[in-house]
């Protein structure tokens, strides 16, 4: 087996739907397995695969594990040479796959690989940033990002100085798309699941980058997706009344914590 695609879902039967028929559409020349791990969502996505796609493996894990946690269990599971982690809310196009795994299968020193993503009208999402500074979360989430300032630090942590169109290093990527060889993994450990959300994938790209791999931004791979970010919603209003938010922010202090000796973490 070359590719396990691993899939969590979190009451997302319908996008679990397209994300698995655009997969099995995939123009591909190597063995793959698709797990899904379900998250106790309750929304009948395992009588959906059971039905529709009866080629997938599903785990139902019996509770909310979060991100890194749920992700852990498909992991663990996998029996591929490689690991991509795959939101349901991403859609492969039929070549995706295929140069993904080509262009890991020519780069042995790639710890870790993620394709250029896009909108649905096929614009740019900017997915793949610098790491963090302290200011940059207010820079994100406040006024201060309108300040010269501001958005010189937000031009900064988003590669606003490159045009996305090329292949390059970069020190960490959204964790909606991430292809891993399993030896990566074997060598720098699973997700830190006490991360419930948000900061897992941040965190993951640092120890790829510490085993002595590289964070790789694939641009000729392009996927579509279609994602909301919740947790950026209403300011610092949200952190009174959004819950994603208050997750986000938790996880914030949870990786400045663990990270704070190293160069560029803060």
């Amino acid at each position: 087996m070359q590719l396990s695609i691993i899939i969590l879902n979190y009451k997302m039967r319908g996008l679990v739907k397209n994300c698995l028929k655009a997969i099995f559409e995939s123009v591909v020349n190597f063995p793959f397995e698709v797990i899904v791990v379900d998250n106790d969502s309750r929304d009948e996505v395992d009588q959906l695969i059971q039905t529709r796609f009866p080629q997938v493996r599903f785990i139902q894990t019996g509770a909310n594990l979060g991100m890194g946690g749920g992700n852990n269990v498909g992991i663990r599971a996998a029996q591929g040479k490689y690991v991509l982690i795959l939101n349901p809310d991403i859609i492969v196009f039929p070549d995706s796959l295929q140069k993904l795994y080509d262009f890991i299968q020519s780069r042995p020193d790639a710890g870790l690989v993620s394709p250029r993503l896009l909108n649905p009208d096929k614009t740019l999402q900017h997915t793949c940033y610098r790491w963090h500074r302290l200011i940059t979360p207010l820079c994100r989430r406040t006024f201060v990002g309108k300040t010269s300032y501001g958005r010189k630090e937000l031009e900064r942590f988003l590669y606003l100085d490159w045009d996305h169109a090329t292949t390059r290093e970069v020190d960490w990527i959204q964790g909606s798309f991430f292809l891993l060889p399993k030896a990566v993994l074997d060598k720098i450990g699973l997700f830190d699941d006490r991360y419930f959300m948000y900061f897992e994938d941040t965190d993951l790209c640092r120890r790829v980058w510490q085993a002595g791999f590289k964070v790789i931004y694939c641009a000729e791979a392009e996927v579509i997706h279609l994602h909301r970010k919740q947790s950026a919603d209403g300011g610092l209003f949200a952190l009174l009344t959004n819950k994603l938010t208050r997750i986000h922010v938790r996880s914030w202090f949870r990786y400045m914590k663990k990270w704070r000796g190293e160069r560029n973490a803060s």
